[in-house]
């Protein structure tokens, strides 16, 4: 069950990519870096890279990945001394529940088009994927990468 607060990142999220602009992976990261009081000029620049499927070459969901570099920035390694099991073990969590929720962890899997194409592209446009899908992915991405901070803060 999502908690208050995680729904109210999902919102965020979801804000920052349908009003805001910012695209999949950026708003998911900086919704979560507002969540836990990170401010940076790299945030969201970051994660521009990692939007529509890693630049458009077919690979992971642009949200999955913004999700993946808050839980880094939270839990990742300070240095080379430090494992990195935490950190790995919230990513797998997270890979683990998106993809139990949507079947599919790649951007053309989830949209059912490559937007690497002309065709894509167009599909994208047409079917108003952004509004009917990714919105979605970007919530509930956001939801899910809140309620595994929460868990490991937690010690569960």
């Amino acid at each position: 069950m999502t908690d208050e607060k995680a729904r109210n990142t999902g919102r965020a999220a979801r804000e920052k990519f349908a009003r805001k602009g910012l695209y999949c992976a950026e708003s998911v990261l900086q919704a979560l870096a507002e969540e836990n009081g990170v401010t940076s000029p790299l945030i969201p620049r970051i994660a521009t890279g990692l939007c529509s499927g890693m630049s458009r070459t077919g690979g992971m969901c642009g949200a999955l990945s913004g999700g993946l570099l808050a839980l880094s920035m939270m839990l990742g390694r300070d240095d080379a001394a430090q494992d990195a099991d935490d950190a790995y073990d919230a990513s797998s969590a997270l890979v683990r529940a998106f993809e139990e929720r949507f079947g599919e962890t790649t951007c053309p899997g989830l949209l059912g088009c490559d937007l690497a194409t002309p065709e894509g592209q167009q599909r994208f446009n047409d079917g108003d994927l952004g509004e009917s899908r990714c919105l979605n992915y970007v919530r509930e991405a956001a939801e899910m990468a809140s309620e595994i901070l929460k868990e490991r803060r937690n010690g569960s």
